[in-house]
């Protein structure tokens, strides 16, 4: 039996979590298990998803999820595919952009067929990352 997107994101039954600018249709794409859906940025999150268009608003929402995602969680950012919906977002800038803003990506893939997904989480401790797209603060 094929896997549904959120098993493919590792979302798990009653995970905190908070969507913005999600559009309602991705939901039943995601196919989504129970969940405890925060109303607002209050706490932490083990499941947070961010849907932008373009860069300013990457760099603008990004920072403001992160400060709520718990130490073990994923935040998942994704945007139009292929520059759709004026998109100036390529892969290459989301890694970017994330690194930036102190995560380091993971898992990248189809949400549906307008958005791609990638896996934010926190840094381990320790460990230095290497990526040609991006350079995490202070390494």
């Amino acid at each position: 039996m094929p896997r549904t997107v959120a098993q493919k994101m590792g979302v798990k039954p009653g995970s905190r979590t908070f969507f913005m600018n999600a559009p309602e249709a991705v939901h039943e794409t995601i196919d989504l298990p129970d969940l405890v859906v925060g109303e607002g940025l209050d706490g932490e999150f083990d499941y947070m998803h961010l849907f932008v268009i373009t860069q300013a608003e990457m760099n603008d929402q990004f920072p403001r999820l992160k400060a709520h995602l718990r130490a073990g969680g994923m935040l998942w950012l994704s945007w139009p595919k292929g520059r759709k919906l004026g998109s100036d977002l390529t892969l290459p800038k989301v890694i970017e952009i994330g690194y930036n803003h102190g995560l380091v990506e993971s898992t990248c893939l189809s949400v549906d067929p307008t958005w791609s997904g990638l896996k934010f989480t926190h840094p381990k401790r320790g460990k230095t990352y290497h990526n040609s797209y991006g350079t995490l603060p202070g390494q």
